[in-house]
């Protein structure tokens, strides 16, 4: 259960993160995918990360100091279409910078909106997380869209679709920020990591 969450810093390079020891967990999907909404429920603040009904809103890297123990960072979302090229490039230069070589980043947790059809583009991500050796778990997000069955069954299709290509699955979360779904889930989640880098 998060107690606390402040706002950090955001910065436009890897370079500039904060010179701290915590351990970090970045969030990041497709643009819309209701990232922020998602971090917002999770840290029990709706105001944290801003959210907005436009696409893209998110173009640096911000963390935010949980607990006064862990950094939540909420990345950039990817595979905007109405971005430029050239803007499109410097997000994925900067995404793919945070996740090779920030050493403090613990897991990368990849949301993927659950009413839809596995997308090319986040399947593309989620095999250069695997190539790369990125730690990372999915997230599935507005479960409360979705009828339980239908859930479960887009869930399922998701996991079959990437079974073709992985051996084992990364861990799966199912959540709702309307709902608090899988919010619990989660911040457990994290909190075992915490605890086994204290081991």
């Amino acid at each position: 259960m998060v107690k606390s969450a402040t706002y950090v810093i955001s910065n436009p390079d890897v370079a500039s993160c904060p010179q701290s020891n915590l351990p970090e967990y970045a969030f990041i999907g497709r643009s819309n995918v209701g990232k922020s909404s998602l971090i917002n429920m999770l840290c029990h603040n709706p105001k944290l990360a801003k959210t907005s009904q436009k696409p893209g809103k998110t173009l640096l890297i911000n963390h935010f100091l949980v607990d006064s123990s862990w950094h939540l960072v909420d990345l950039p979302g990817y595979g905007y279409a109405q971005a430029g090229q050239k803007q499109r490039e410097a997000l994925r230069r900067m995404i793919e910078r945070y996740c090779l070589l920030r050493q403090q980043l613990v897991c990368l947790f990849v949301l993927i909106d659950c009413r839809h059809e596995p997308q090319k583009i986040d399947l593309e991500f989620i095999n250069w997380l695997g190539e790369n050796g990125v730690p990372f778990a999915l997230v599935f997000t507005k479960g409360d869209k979705l009828g339980k069955v239908r859930l479960r069954e887009n869930v399922e299709a998701y996991k079959n679709r990437l079974l073709e290509e992985w051996e084992e699955l990364p861990p799966v979360f199912v959540t709702s920020s309307e709902t608090g779904l899988g919010g619990e889930e989660l911040t457990a989640y994290i909190e075992e990591l915490n605890a086994s880098l204290k081991d």
